[in-house]
């Protein structure tokens, strides 16, 4: 299938932002219960029907959106950087390995390249959201928050967990975008505007199904570190942790959340990405 004409950055970014915004409405009470379960070394918070229905009974059902500033706020520059990033770094993998259409190989260092650049811009808000989704947080808001790490840590305080952060991105990406490139090879080319949809619909939730397997215990122990524990500081010495004192199974805490959330939501964004680029691009098509 022949690989659709650039758009220039703009377009990727506004693409981008758009879809981030509209998968984390839909999906965010999953993003809650996931952070919960993976903060828990005991197993109280228990499946995520247990967990969902306990926020809403002891905590009320505006806890399941506690946070949600922080997020709204990263999302559009987080999924922009995610798309555009993948866009401009796969040109420039294409250019630097002399080929003129991605491959399999190409599209997962494209993907964990774009992961690892998208780090810098998710981890201050990945911090602020940690600290209000966890249970025990004595924060109201966004700006408790920050005002709190700063005046503890300084500004640099704001990127704490960023290695962990760039790990848990590289492997979801790769997986993400790297199943996309593959599962779209193997696609009919679509007939109709519908079955672009449902074609874009399935290469993404396969994708971010992939992408959750590979990320999910980076996020756990990213979770941990950002939560503020002083046991976890590095990324694969707090796997070994965890999994030591934990067993295997606890580096999976918060799957079923999360790959409910960016299963579907993996495919919710690609969609409206698309849409917005087929939009653009029909656009600047109708004022030549």
């Amino acid at each position: 299938m022949a690989e659709p004409a650039p758009l220039p950055f703009i377009y990727q970014f506004i693409s981008g932002a758009v879809a981030g915004v509209s998968e984390i409405l839909v999906m965010y009470p999953l993003d809650v219960v996931k952070t919960r379960q993976q903060l828990d070394s005991t197993g109280a918070t228990g499946g995520t029907i247990k967990c969902l229905t306990t926020i809403v009974k002891e905590e009320g059902f505006s806890r399941l959106y506690k946070g949600i500033s922080a997020p709204i706020l990263m999302e559009a520059p987080k999924r922009a950087t995610k798309f555009a990033a993948n866009d401009e770094w796969g040109k420039f993998y294409k250019k630097a390995f002399d080929v003129k259409q991605m491959t399999q190989s190409l599209a997962i260092l494209t993907g964990a390249t774009a992961g690892a650049t998208e780090s810098f811009v998710v981890v201050p808000f990945e911090l602020v959201k940690i600290r209000l989704q966890d249970k025990s947080t004595k924060f109201n808001g966004m700006g408790e928050v920050v005002k709190d790490i700063i005046a503890k840590n300084g500004v640099a305080g704001l990127y704490k967990g960023l290695e962990s952060t760039m790990w848990r991105h590289i492997w979801w990406n790769a997986g993400y975008f790297g199943c996309i490139h593959q599962v779209k090879s193997m696609m009919p080319k679509p007939k109709d505007s519908t079955q672009k949809t449902l074609i874009d619909l399935t290469c993404g939730t396969i994708g971010g199904t992939v992408g959750t397997i590979l990320n999910t215990p980076f996020d756990v122990v990213k979770s941990r570190i950002q939560a503020g524990s002083s046991r976890y500081k590095w990324t694969y010495p707090s796997l070994a942790i965890v999994g030591k004192e934990e067993g295997f199974g606890a580096l999976y805490k918060g799957f079923i959340p999360k790959v409910l959330r960016l299963g579907p939501g993996g495919g919710i964004l690609l969609v409206v990405f698309t849409a917005c680029m087929d939009f653009f691009r029909k656009m600047r098509d109708e004022k030549k």
